[in-house]
C-alpha cells in the first residue's frame, strides 16, 4: 500500500483520541483548545524552524480554517456527546466533494460519491443508538467543525507545492491567541499538565504533520475519506476507557467504513502507482 495511504491510516488512528482525551481533562473548551495549540506550536518551532519562513498571506486562509476546525471541534465533544462531534464534522468529505472540482480541479467521480455516502451511512449505523439533539449548541458546534475540516483539507492541499506545515503552524498560533484571555488562572492547566501535553503531541501535532505529508501526494476527497475510519476507533476508545460493549449495529457500521476507508485507500495507492 501507498505510504502516504499509510500515513493517512496513522493519522485517523491518533486524531480518534481525541474524545476520550478531551472527555477526561478537567478544563472548559477554551482552554483545552489554547493549551494544546500552544504544545503543537512550540514543538512544530522546535523540530521544524524552517517552517516559520515559510509563513505567507497564502497560508492565512487555511490557518484560520485550522483554528476554527480544532477550536469548534473541542467545544462540540464538551458540550455534546462524543459520538455527535465526530460524525458531524466528518461531514467533511461531502463539502470536499462539492468544493475540489472548481477550487482544486481534482475531479469527482461518481464512485467517489458512492464511497462517501457508503462511508457516511456506516458512521450513522455506528452510532445509531447514540445520536441525539443532546446539547444544540454543541451539534452547531460540530457542524462548523465539519465545514471548517473541510476547507482545511482542501486548503492544505492548495498549498501542496509551499508548505502545508505552514498552515499547521499558524493554525496553532491564531488557535492559541484567540483562546490566551481565558486561560488563566493557570494552575488549573498544570493540574492536567500530563494529559493536555499527550493531547497535544500525540492526538494533534504528530498526526497534523503526517497529515501534511500526506496531503501533497493524495486527492482532498481521498484524504478525507480515508480518514473517515476515525469517528468509528473515536467510540472504540471510548468503551474500552468505560467498559462499554458495542451493539450489534456499531459492528454493522464500523465493518462498512471500514471496508469503505480500505476500498479508497487501495484506489488511491493503485492511482499514485
Amino acid at each position: 500500500m501507498n505510504r502516504y495511504v499509510l500515513l493517512l491510516l496513522a493519522t485517523a488512528v491518533l486524531w480518534s483520541l481525541g474524545g476520550v482525551l478531551i472527555k477526561s481533562i478537567d478544563l472548559p473548551p477554551v482552554m483545552i483548545s489554547g493549551g494544546r495549540s500552544l504544545i503543537a506550536l512550540v514543538i512544530i518551532s522546535l523540530v521544524m524552524p524552517g517552517v516559520l519562513r515559510k509563513i505567507s498571506r497564502q497560508t492565512i486562509p487555511g490557518a484560520l480554517a485550522y483554528a476554527a476546525t480544532v477550536f469548534l471541534f473541542v467545544l462540540a465533544t464538551k458540550l455534546t456527546t462524543a459520538a455527535n462531534a465526530i460524525f458531524l464534522q466528518y461531514t467533511a468529505p461531502i463539502y470536499i466533494a462539492i468544493i475540489s472540482p472548481w477550487y482544486l480541479g481534482e475531479r469527482t467521480r461518481w464512485y467517489d460519491w458512492l464511497l462517501v455516502l457508503l462511508a457516511l451511512s456506516g458512521v450513522a449505523l455506528f452510532f445509531l443508538d447514540q445520536l441525539s439533539l443532546q446539547g444544540l449548541a454543541g451539534v452547531l458546534a460540530a457542524l462548523g467543525s465539519g465545514f471548517a475540516f473541510a476547507w482545511l483539507t482542501v486548503l492544505m492541499r492548495r498549498q501542496r507545492g509551499e508548505s502545508p506545515e505552514a498552515v499547521v503552524l499558524l493554525g496553532n498560533l491564531l488557535t492559541f491567541l484567540t483562546a490566551l484571555p481565558w486561560m488563566f488562572p493557570m494552575a488549573r492547566i498544570e493540574q492536567n499538565g500530563p494529559r493536555l501535553l499527550f493531547l497535544g503531541v500525540v492526538q494533534l501535532t504528530i498526526p497534523y504533520l503526517l497529515y501534511s505529508l500526506a496531503i501533497r501526494h493524495v486527492r482532498a476527497l481521498d484524504a478525507s475519506i480515508i480518514s473517515i475510519i476515525e469517528p468509528v476507533l473515536n467510540p472504540i476508545w471510548v468503551m474500552l476507557a468505560t467498559s462499554e460493549h458495542p451493539t450489534f449495529w456499531s459492528i454493522v457500521g464500523g465493518s462498512l467504513v471500514l471496508a469503505t476507508s480500505l476500498t479508497r485507500s487501495v484506489l488511491a495507492s493503485r492511482n499514485a502507482s
